[in-house]
């Protein structure tokens, strides 16, 4: 027998948006392949600002020591990170002819200039100041300063050790990148080497090396996407393309636990 549906006060496409969502794709050009370049980055947008949400939220339960709900929502980005290094395997479908067919039609848009990714950057601690111009005069160059001089979720970390008593350097300027400290690598070498006494640390620490790992897994599948499609050439909007992608998979977030690995 089939259900007979009486109009929902509010419907599917009403609660989403669908609307406004499915209208916001607009190519600047005949090329088949333009749809495929907007969806994948508006997609990724949308996974940005979800994983933002996620960490900010994350941070402060980690600054009112309530590790429970953190670790179920730095597991959720580690998971949503998954989604974004999928991303671009589809956008790898593209060829080098396809994509130069709809460069010119894109001006100076460059994904150097999102600013959720500049914010998921600052917030899990990979500070840059000058990073602040490319946005300015924009209405997010605001939040992003406010981010960059705020802790970010590994300075919460580190704070929840010193309250643990643990030596270590509880307060910095937060505006500049984490760099890694003796002491932070000698408190997480304690934490490692008895899991059992400190084991909500230990499954801290754990929980952020995954995010680590999946993030750089993201940037390392950007690099070869971008070096698949347009070689080494600068990327649009005046970056400098692979090399720069390439570079920013020298940094760590968390150095101190990566290091540990060494001496344990």
């Amino acid at each position: 027998m089939s259900e007979i549906h009486t109009r929902p006060d509010i419907s599917y496409a009403d609660y989403l948006a669908l609307d406004q969502i499915l209208s916001a794709q607009r190519p600047r050009s005949d090329e088949h392949d333009e749809l495929l370049f907007i969806i994948i980055h508006q997609a990724s947008e949308l996974w940005l600002k979800l994983s933002i949400h996620e960490l900010a939220a994350a941070r402060q339960q980690v600054a009112q020591d309530d590790l429970g709900p953190a670790f179920k929502m730095i597991s959720r980005v580690s998971r949503i990170q998954g989604q974004l290094i999928q991303s671009w395997d589809v956008l790898a479908t593209m060829t080098p002819s396809e994509y130069h067919a709809i460069r010119p039609h894109l001006g100076q848009s460059s994904g150097f200039q999102s600013h959720q990714y500049r914010m998921l950057e600052f917030l899990m601690g990979a500070k840059d100041a000058s990073m602040l111009a490319v946005h300015e005069g924009t209405p997010a160059h605001a939040d992003l300063a406010a981010a960059l001089a705020a802790p970010s979720l590994y300075d919460e970390c580190v704070r929840l050790l010193k309250r643990r008593g643990f030596d270590v350097p509880a307060e910095r300027d937060w505006a500049q990148v984490h760099v890694a400290d003796p002491a932070i690598v000698a408190a997480w070498a304690t934490v490692y080497r008895d899991p059992e006494q400190y084991w909500d640390l230990y499954e801290l620490a754990e929980k952020l090396v995954d995010l680590e790992f999946r993030f750089q897994q993201w940037r390392f599948a950007h690099l070869k996407t971008v070096e698949r499609i347009i070689g080494f050439k600068s990327g649009t909007g005046g970056s400098s393309g692979a090399s720069y992608l390439a570079k920013a998979l020298d940094g760590s977030f968390f150095p101190e636990l990566f290091q540990v690995r060494t001496g344990l």
